[in-house]
């Protein structure tokens, strides 16, 4: 099996209240073999998380209305369901303070917009392998394919 290759298939709760970042995210990670579960607001992310559990979350830190980021994060983790899945956030918050909350908080990895979706799935698959406790020489290969690389 190629590296990477048993990451295929893994289910990616992607939350974000803009439907644009929200489709083309889904679109990257369904070209690179993932299933992405859409949500638009924390209180649907949360409720899809306990319904079906990801293999791995995408968060924005701003959603509304409602709940943000950092308290999907927090009920995720309180959440013995859910506590052991690997949370992502991708944001455009770039303060020093919100990226020592959201891993302080236990989030896996603080990545900000814009992005590269190329280096955005390369860690990704590093979160998802490590959740599965695989470890590969350099980590594992980046998930990408499908269309040339679209900076967001």
């Amino acid at each position: 099996m190629e590296e990477g290759e048993s990451l295929r298939g893994s289910r990616v709760l992607v939350v974000d209240d803009e439907p644009y970042i929200r489709k083309l995210l889904a679109f990257k990670l369904r070209t690179a073999g993932l299933v992405p579960v859409e949500a638009e607001d924390g209180e649907t992310a949360l409720a899809s998380a306990l319904a079906e559990p990801p293999d791995a979350v995408l968060l924005d830190v701003s959603l509304s209305p409602g709940l943000t980021g950092f308290d999907v994060l927090r009920r995720l983790k309180e959440d013995p369901r859910t506590a052991s899945i690997p949370v992502v956030f991708l944001t455009a918050r770039v303060r020093p303070e919100e990226r020592a909350t959201g891993l302080g908080l236990g989030a896996a990895r603080f990545l900000t917009k814009p992005f590269s979706t190329k280096a955005l799935l390369e860690e990704l698959g590093r979160v998802l392998a490590a959740a599965r406790g695989e470890t590969a020489k350099g980590g594992p290969q980046p998930l990408g394919g499908g269309p040339p690389e679209i900076p967001v």
